[in-house]
């Protein structure tokens, strides 16, 4: 094993570059890491990984390809506010006076009425709120 880590790598260098990479090899590590901002900005090129650049969207895109749940967002709440308020109080078991708080806060700012639902779930509770009136969102 320590065989392993003494044994260097010998790389051939071109002859057209053995100037450039004997000057190199005498730099400090400040002077290298200028060198490279000033040839990104003379270039239009960044020395960063390909690889990071690309993967992020991909794993963004699979994240939203996997969503199964969903939060169902009360937004606006319509004309027929006691129907809604007969909406929530069938899907949350709450009381008469907790449903009605929780519409009236909904016509002011978003309510979240449940979370973490399966799709199908989300878009029957959705289908039940527009019949009612209602605007709703799922998150």
């Amino acid at each position: 094993m320590a065989e392993e880590l003494n044994t260097e790598e010998t790389i051939e260098v071109p002859a057209k570059f053995k100037d450039l990479v004997e000057k190199i090899e005498g730099m400090t590590v400040l002077d290298l890491a200028e060198l490279v901002k000033i040839l990104e900005k003379k270039f239009g090129v960044s020395a960063a990984p390909q690889v990071v650049a690309s993967a992020a969207p991909v794993a963004a895109a699979e994240a939203a390809e996997e969503k199964t749940e969903f939060n169902v967002v009360l937004t606006g709440i319509g004309e027929k506010k006691i129907e809604v308020i007969k909406v929530v109080r069938d899907l949350t078991q709450m009381g008469l006076k907790e449903a009605k708080d929780l519409v009236d806060g909904a016509a002011s700012a978003p309510q979240v009425i449940k979370e973490a639902v399966k799709k199908e779930e989300a878009e029957e509770i959705k289908k039940k709120f527009v019949e009612a009136g209602a605007t709703v969102e799922l998150k």
